[in-house]
């Protein structure tokens, strides 16, 4: 069980995927901070000077009741311009390679030789006949 994973984890595709993971996680929080930090502001700037921004109090003296429109105008704007991102630089380029690979301009991924597939058989079979399963 344990080697299982450890090949799960050796995988290109795992270590792959964490990176991106992270480098998206780092991109959201700067998005966050430009769209907090200027978009919001903005659109606050809109609203008279005595104001505490775009939204609505609701009980008069208690904060916890204001309703915050900037703040969801913000995120959807954070959330079309992360979407944008993603889009743009992940969803166009594996596209136009998907689109090379079939018309045969790129070659896609080597398959495994038949030897290969025959040392994985094998080994598989010694795996199961060394654990006691058949």
């Amino acid at each position: 069980m344990i080697k299982g994973f450890k090949d799960f984890i050796l995988r290109g595709n795992v270590v792959d995927l964490a990176v991106a993971v992270v480098i998206g996680a780092a991109f959201g929080l700067v998005v966050t901070a430009f769209t907090d930090s200027i978009i919001k502001p903005l659109v606050n700037a809109i609203t008279p000077a005595n104001s505490p921004g775009l939204g609505i109090q609701i009980v008069a003296g208690k904060d916890s009741t204001y309703i915050d429109f900037a703040a969801v105008i913000t995120a959807a704007i954070n959330f079309v311009l992360v979407a944008a991102v993603v889009y743009f630089i992940v969803v166009v380029p594996l596209t136009r390679i998907k689109e090379r690979r079939q018309k045969g301009e790129e070659p896609g991924p080597a398959e495994p030789t038949e030897i290969e597939v025959l040392k994985e058989i094998r080994d598989l079979l010694r795996e199961r006949a060394g654990s006691g399963e058949a």
